[in-house]
C-alpha cells in the first residue's frame, strides 16, 4: 500500500555540512556518512495558517495534537496506545529541599511502556508501515527497546531488539512479554548498535535508533510541544533533561524552539542537560568546544550510559541556542535524588528519570541556576524499571513478629 508523504515536511538537513536532501527513507548524509545526522525541515508558515486557535479543543490530549509538527503520512492512523499529554506536578516541599523558588516534575513515566521514548516509537513503527517494512529493530539500554516491543506489538509488526548484557531484568522481561526477539549482547550499548544497525542493512529490518533515525527525535520533541503548551501561561525558567545519546534533549529543544516560532510562546526556557559523571562525552564536548570523543561508561543510569552519543551535535546545538548549561552528577547524587523525589515530590523515577533532579541540586550550588528562578523536569522513566537501584536508593525494610510488643519494639530501636 502506498501512503500519501507528511503534510508539512519539506526535506531533510545534515547537521555537519548543511546539505539538503528530499523527504524519504534515508537515515544520514551521503556526504558526511554516519556522523551526518539529519533534521527534518517543515513548512512552519503553513503550519501557523493550518494550526488555528478553534481548532485545539478538537484535538486529542495525547500527542498525536502536534500531527502538523510530525513527520506522520495523514492516511496512517497511529498505534492505539496512548501517548503523550503527560502529567505537569507543581512540587512545592522538593521545591524547598533543592532551595529554589517552583519546582514542576513531567511524568513521563506514565507512557504506556513507563518511559519518554514511546514518544519516539510510536513514530517509529508508523515510519516502517510508511516505508513498506514489516520487521523493525533497535539498540537500547532497556527503555527505548521496551517502548519499541510494546508500539510493534500495537502496530502488528515483528521486533528485534539488541541490548548490553548490563540491561535491567525488568526492562528484559518488559520485551519479552511484548513478544519481541531479544538479543543479549556480550559486549557494551555501541556493540549493540553496530550489531544492530549491520543486523538491519543485512535483513531489511526497518531500524528504530534514534541516534541515526532522523524521524525518532521528532517523536521525542512533542515534550517539548507539550510543555509550551501545558505551561503557557507560567513557562519555566529552565527545563532540565538528563542526557544519554542527545537526542532526547535535542528533541525537546526543537519542540521547544518550534513553539516560540509559531507563536504559541514569547520565549525559550534554558536548557539544562545533565549528565552522569561516568557517562559525560556531550558535557566535555560542550566545554572543550571540540567534537566529541568517545568515552566508557560506568554509572548506574543506565538509560544516559552512553559512551558514542549520536546525536551530540544536536544537544549541544539547542543547549547554547537556549542559552542554557550542563552538569554532571555522581551515582550517589542520584541515588540521592531518586529518594528525594519520590518522598517529597511522589514521583517514583529510574536514575534516568531523576538524574535531571540531581542536576538542579548541583546547578543551584553552582550558581547556574538561581534561587528565585522556575524550573521544569522531565522525569523520564519509571522507578520500577531498575528495581535493583530502587532497592539502593530506598533502604532496608524492617522485620518484625506478628506481635504488638515487637512491633513497640521495632519502633523504639529505630526512633
Amino acid at each position: 500500500m502506498k501512503f500519501t508523504a507528511p503534510l508539512f515536511v519539506t526535506g531533510l538537513k545534515c547537521f555537519v555540512c548543511g546539505s539538503l536532501y528530499d523527504y524519504g527513507n534515508v537515515f544520514t548524509c551521503p556526504k558526511c556518512g554516519i556522523q551526518g545526522i539529519l533534521d527534518v525541515q517543515y513548512d512552519y508558515d503553513a503550519i501557523a495558517h493550518n494550526l488555528q486557535p478553534e481548532t485545539w479543543n478538537l484535538k486529542p490530549l495525547s500527542h498525536w495534537r502536534y500531527r502538523e509538527l510530525l513527520p506522520i503520512s495523514p492516511s496512517l492512523n497511529p498505534p492505539l496506545l496512548h501517548v503523550g499529554w503527560t502529567p505537569v506536578y507543581d512540587v512545592s516541599r522538593l521545591a524547598r529541599e533543592l532551595g529554589i523558588r517552583k519546582l514542576f516534575l513531567k511524568d513521563d513515566g506514565r507512557n504506556p511502556t513507563n518511559s519518554f521514548k514511546d514518544r519516539a516509537s510510536s513514530v517509529g513503527v508508523l515510519k516502517a508501515i510508511e516505508f513498506g517494512f514489516d520487521t523493525i529493530a533497535c539498540a537500547s539500554t532497556g527503555n527505548a527497546a521496551s517502548s519499541l516491543a510494546g508500539m510493534a506489538a500495537a502496530a502488528g509488526l515483528n521486533c528485534y531488539i539488541f541490548v548490553p548484557e548490563r540491561a535491567p531484568e525488568p526492562k528484559v522481561t518488559q520485551l519479552l512479554i511484548f513478544g519481541a526477539t531479544v538479543f543479549k549482547v556480550k559486549g557494551t550499548y555501541e556493540q549493540a548498535f553496530d550489531l544492530c544497525r549491520e543486523a538491519c542493512e543485512q535483513f531489511g529490518w526497518y531500524s528504530r535508533n534514534s541516534g541515526t533515525n532522523p524521524y525518532l527525535v521528532e517523536g521525542k520533541k512533542t515534550a517539548g510541544l507539550e510543555i509550551a503548551e501545558q505551561m503557557r501561561d507560567h513557562l519555566p525558567d529552565w527545563v532540565v533533561v538528563s542526557v544519554g545519546d542527545g537526542c532526547t534533549i535535542g528533541g525537546i529543544g526543537k519542540g521547544l524552539q518550534e513553539m516560540k516560532q509559531l507563536g504559541f510562546t514569547d520565549r525559550v526556557p534554558k536548557l539544562l542537560g545533565v549528565q552522569a559523571e561516568g557517562a559525560k562525552p556531550i558535557y566535555d564536548a560542550l566545554y572543550s568546544g571540540k567534537d566529541m570523543i568517545p568515552t566508557d561508561t560506568d554509572t548506574l543510569a543506565d538509560s544516559i550510559a552512553v559512551g558514542t552519543p549520536r546525536n551530540w551535535r544536536r544537544a549541544i546545538q539547542q543547549i547554547r541556542k537556549s542559552h542554557g548549561d550542563m552538569v554532571t552528577v555522581s551515582d550517589e547524587e542520584i541515588l540521592d535524588a531518586m529518594r528525594v523525589t519520590a518522598r517529597l515530590g511522589g514521583v517514583f523515577g529510574e536514575p534516568a528519570g531523576s538524574a535531571g533532579v540531581a542536576g538542579i541540586r548541583k546547578a543551584v550550588d553552582q550558581g547556574i541556576i538561581k534561587s528565585n528562578e522556575s524550573i521544569l523536569t522531565v522525569i523520564t522513566g519509571n522507578g520500577l524499571k531498575d528495581i535493583h537501584s530502587a532497592k539502593q536508593a530506598a533502604g532496608k525494610e524492617l522485620i518484625v513478629e506478628p506481635r504488638f510488643g515487637a512491633l513497640a519494639e521495632v519502633l523504639s530501636a529505630v526512633s
